[in-house]
């Protein structure tokens, strides 16, 4: 029954938002990281993101990715995001395991939310983004 299946509150894992200088094509990019700041691994980590304005009817293509394994007090580049996106609200629903456990959470950024301005300095990667709430 869906009503026995215990799903533990996410702590200490969070998305983060980055701005960064690309070397390879001189400008810079935004990528989307998550973050590990557990003690435990978080192994087969699934990820599904999507942007979406309800407003003006619009949707961005369904994105996957997996992690086998993401080890404690790290993070994983889990995609570029254009700032064109920006303008929508972008949402990343996590899934993974530590132990027998599974948890799972919706990690959202609103619209209009992702900007220059917002950019604080995050030190579990040592550059400035915008983590989710």
């Amino acid at each position: 029954m869906k009503k026995d299946i215990q799903i533990p509150q996410v702590e200490n894992v969070f998305m983060a938002v980055v701005k960064e200088y690309n070397e390879e094509f001189q400008c810079d990019d935004w990528n989307v990281y998550l973050i590990n700041d557990r003690d435990e691994d978080l192994e087969t980590v699934i990820i599904v993101s999507k942007g979406y304005d309800e407003d003006k009817f619009i949707e961005t293509s369904v994105m996957r990715k997996t992690i086998h394994t993401l080890p404690a007090k790290s993070y994983a580049k889990v995609e570029l995001i254009q700032p064109d996106l920006f303008k929508l609200t972008n949402f990343f629903n996590t899934t993974f395991f530590i132990g027998n456990s599974m948890y799972d959470k919706k990690y959202v950024f609103e619209k209009n939310t992702i900007k220059p301005g917002a950019l604080r300095m995050l030190k579990q990667l040592g550059k400035e983004g915008i983590v989710s709430n």
